[in-house]
């Protein structure tokens, strides 16, 4: 009788273990795993974290061709140009698919270790980036390695489906349409035939919200905006025509117009940031356009964020 008992437990917990061993897909991500103990998904970013041991693991899909480009760009010295301090680099075998594992010891900006893993598919390169921030505490190197190693793809997600995961809700999409969803927190649209927009052919919208804390009222967020502004890596020789905050439907905004360079063509265009801050969140629109577009588009911008609403 208590062979048999035992049997049943014994089945019961081999049952549960597997099933807590199934990967975990945050929302409308094609990229899951297994993440450590007492790691949850994120509503910040496309992944999981745990809050108290600072640590977390962020998915990020990207182009098939990206495989190859990591492999040669992570090198010992670019990494350590980035923070990086560079321990292991191995090719892994995850399944029938290939990959590569970087670890090492994050220098910046604060200390801690971390791990990158790119994993090749027909269709997509999955890229992992996973931290323990601090000291010994938080997790072990076995634990984010197992989790890693746990990766696991499904079939594209509609876009439907990943908009309506977005922690944001567009009332008036004023013409445009959503064509991708980017990093899990933001949406990219525009207006005209193609999907992928080159050289700013056809106008570009992007919202992105973020769950960080916004900087305090004042000058703070007009550096913080211009900040973000020549931040963006699409665009050079920024060259500013108007940046001020305002007060509109009981919240503080900010908003720049500027001429710009897009970086990888040449062409000149006019950029429209607007920040709409909330006490513990923030959203931003980026609106590029060309110059003669200019007087039809800027106000189909700001109709964009105006309408947007946030998820409590």
């Amino acid at each position: 009788m208590r062979s048999f008992a035992a049997a049943i437990l014994s089945a019961i917990l081999s049952f549960t273990a597997a099933m807590a061993a199934e990967p975990v897909f945050p929302p409308a991500s094609r990229i899951g795993l297994v993440p450590p103990t007492d790691m949850v998904p994120s509503r910040r970013f496309t992944g999981f974290e745990n809050e108290e041991k600072a640590a977390a693991i962020m998915l990020s899909e990207m182009p098939p061709e990206a495989y190859e480009q990591m492999g040669a760009g992570f090198t010992r010295e670019a990494l350590k140009r980035q923070g990086l301090d560079m321990t292991s680099r191995e090719e892994v075998k995850l399944g029938s698919r290939t990959g590569l594992l970087i670890s090492g010891a994050m220098t910046r900006p604060v200390p801690g270790r971390k791990w990158l893993l790119a994993v090749k598919d027909s269709g997509i390169t999955a890229f992992i980036v996973a931290y323990v921030q601090g000291g010994p505490d938080g997790y072990s190197e076995e634990q984010m390695r197992d989790a890693l190693k746990s990766v696991a793809l499904r079939e594209p997600v509609s876009l439907d489906e990943q908009i309506s995961a977005l922690t944001f809700r567009v009332g008036d999409r004023a013409g445009f349409r959503p064509v991708k969803v980017l990093a899990g927190n933001s949406l990219l649209f525009t207006d005209g035939p193609a999907d992928t927009v080159k050289a700013v052919e056809q106008p570009v919208v992007i919202l992105a919200a973020s769950l960080n804390a916004p900087p305090p009222a004042g000058e703070r967020r007009n550096q913080f905006a211009q900040l973000a502004l020549r931040s963006t890596q699409t665009l050079k020789d920024i060259r500013i025509e108007r940046s001020e905050g305002f007060r509109f439907r009981g919240q503080d905004w900010h908003e720049i117009v500027a001429k710009a360079t897009h970086t990888e063509s040449g062409q000149p265009i006019v950029v429209m940031q607007t920040i709409r801050f909330e006490s513990d969140r923030y959203l931003r629109m980026v609106g590029m356009t060309r110059e003669e577009s200019r007087d039809w588009l800027l106000p189909r911008f700001r109709a964009v964020i105006d309408s947007v609403e946030m998820e409590p």
